[in-house]
């Protein structure tokens, strides 16, 4: 499967096709919108890891878009735009932007800023699991059942691959839940502990969003396998990866 999804969001057709294009060739999965409404369409149906983000779009600004995802998508967010003030800099920054591009975007700096916030959000990931948890996950680490099959997780690609070599591309979220699972090894991980790797607050029993990343990387699972996936639901305690995780190399920063 590929890897990481990237939405380019850009309202200007040529600059869109041109992201597109040139990431594509990077090796990643990339996907254009014209503005915030396809983009929310796409979101339903995709887990995108990154959104290139312009900020100026026909529909709602950048900001306000930026202000979206980062109170309830996870995915990285790199902002795009020919405001090259240090006013709108600083106010991108603040609502959450992780990176700012100035147009006319170069497009081997764009590639940089990709692959450098892809690692940035593998380390956050490996860091929310320690702080979930108490501890950490080791390069190379295998967990009990060294006999038996195992899956293996490499956060420098965020992929996961199944013992009989099916690869299954994950989001910045997905690589969190599925780095703690394997922290965990094959015991069952508390709802408190997924929202504190996830989001880095409390569990709150009204709030669903866990139990959408579960959903969403257990049906990843399940179609890529074509069977029931290992990803199981621990009445009044979690979820719990019922086979072992091997976690291959630690990204480098």
């Amino acid at each position: 499967m590929a890897g990481p999804t990237i939405v380019v969001v850009e309202d200007e057709n040529s600059l869109r096709s041109d992201m597109v294009e040139y990431l594509t060739g990077c090796g990643f999965h990339v996907i254009g919108a014209r503005d915030g409404a396809e983009l929310d369409r796409l979101l339903q149906s995709h887990n995108a890891s990154i959104v290139v983000l312009d900020v100026n779009l026909p529909d709602e600004d950048g900001f306000k878009i930026a202000a979206r995802l980062r109170d309830g998508h996870g995915a990285g967010i790199i902002m795009v735009t020919a405001r090259s003030s240090t006013v709108d800099r600083v106010v991108g920054l603040e609502i959450g932007a992780d990176a700012y591009l100035v147009k006319p975007v170069e497009l081997r700096e764009l590639e940089a800023q990709v692959k450098s916030l892809l690692r940035r959000l593998s380390e956050r990931a490996a860091e929310s699991v320690a702080q979930a948890t108490g501890t950490t996950v080791p390069a190379d680490a295998v967990h009990d059942g060294m006999d038996e099959a195992r899956w293996s997780l490499d956060p420098t690609e965020w992929s996961l691959t199944n013992p009989s070599g099916i690869r299954i591309s994950l989001t910045s979220m997905e690589m969190k839940l599925t780095s703690l699972l394997a922290a965990q090894a094959r015991k069952p991980a508390t709802r408190d502990q997924i929202s504190q790797a996830l989001y880095n607050r409390r569990w709150n029993p009204e709030d669903r969003s866990i139990d959408t990343v579960v959903g969403r990387l257990r049906h990843k699972v399940e179609g890529a396998i074509g069977g029931p996936a290992p990803l199981k639901s621990v009445h009044g305690v979690g979820y719990v990866f019922s086979a072992p995780i091997r976690v291959m190399g630690a990204a480098q920063g």
